[in-house]
């Protein structure tokens, strides 16, 4: 049994291989092209890929291939209807990153909402040193409780960001793209209300036909001025030119994003024209990827391959 890791890179190298080298023979590349997929894949039984494209071009000439597993949720690198053709089995996973998603979203927001920024660089650049008093208003901000925390997708992670934020005192609401029914225990609204009541719009959405796009400039003006948005979906949920649009003409407070419509981020990213560079918050793809939620992943993944071969 061989088991070919094609982007190994992507799950961070501080990766245990243990689980796997005890079901075969474990071979890890750090990237792979699309050109190097079908020599890299070629004697391969089992193929763990994160981004790489597996569709007839890249393992076309794979003979002995039965498996791929993608170390993650979304499946859009995946031509399904090639591999259910090949009779090839294909694996995702789902659940892994939900805790650690939803406290990268209020690192964000408290980060965005509380100045953090400011107030640590005013105290760095030793302007702090000898002030006149203990405390300093340089820059307001408020607290969470009381406020409006308006989420898109209420998901595993929407979820679970909708109870922390109630734990906070923050009135939640939420708005399914899709037209899912209203979930027990949660305040489903329309888009529209979500836009104009929400303080706090966190987007947990998956990147679909519904999702795709929606958050564009006529939405950007539907929202409080003072409103702080945050992505940790997908990025093509948000246009991007509309945003920086937005921040830049005082439409929205502040936004933080985990993902952008181009990873790594565009030369040309219209991000780069928001003129106060401290209303936008920026990392890079992270939130899913606490140690924690890794290992978790890869144990999952592990599980998968096992289960798959004791039914082969």
């Amino acid at each position: 049994m061989k088991i070919v890791f094609l982007d190994a890179k992507t799950l961070g190298d501080d990766i245990d291989y243990t689980q796997f080298e005890q079901l075969g023979e474990v071979v890890k590349y750090p990237f792979t092209s699309s050109e190097e997929v079908p020599e890299r894949a070629a004697d391969a039984d089992v193929l763990i890929v994160n981004k790489v494209l597996i569709n007839e071009n890249t393992i076309g000439s794979a003979q002995k291939l039965k498996l791929v597993c993608v170390t993650a949720t979304g499946t859009n690198n995946l031509d399904k209807d090639y591999l259910a053709a090949r009779g090839i089995e294909w694996r995702n996973v789902a659940g892994y990153s939900t805790e650690s998603v939803a406290q990268h979203t209020f690192a964000m927001l408290f980060y965005l909402m509380e100045n953090l920024r400011y107030y640590d660089d005013y105290v760095k650049e030793g302007k702090y040193i000898n002030d006149r008093i203990f405390t300093h208003f340089g820059k307001t901000f408020h607290e969470l409780n009381g406020m409006t925390w308006g989420i898109l997708g209420l998901g595993a992670i929407g979820r679970r960001v909708a109870d922390i934020a109630s734990l906070f005192g923050a009135k939640v609401i939420y708005y399914s793209a899709s037209g899912a029914p209203a979930q027990e225990g949660y305040h489903q609204v329309d888009f529209d209300t979500l836009l104009s009541e929400s303080d706090i719009l966190s987007i947990h959405a998956p990147l679909n036909e519904c999702t795709e796009g929606l958050m564009n400039a006529d939405a950007f003006r539907r929202m409080k001025p003072d409103a702080i948005l945050l992505n940790l979906g997908r990025g093509p949920i948000i246009c991007e030119a509309d945003l920086a649009a937005a921040l830049n003409n005082g439409e929205i407070k502040a936004a933080g994003l985990d993902v952008l419509c181009t990873e790594p981020m565009a030369e040309d990213s219209p991000f780069l024209t928001v003129k106060d560079q401290s209303r936008l918050f920026i990392t890079p793809h992270i939130a899913w990827a606490t140690v924690e939620a890794r290992q978790r992943l890869m144990k999952i993944i592990a599980g998968q391959v096992q289960e798959f071969l004791k039914q082969s």
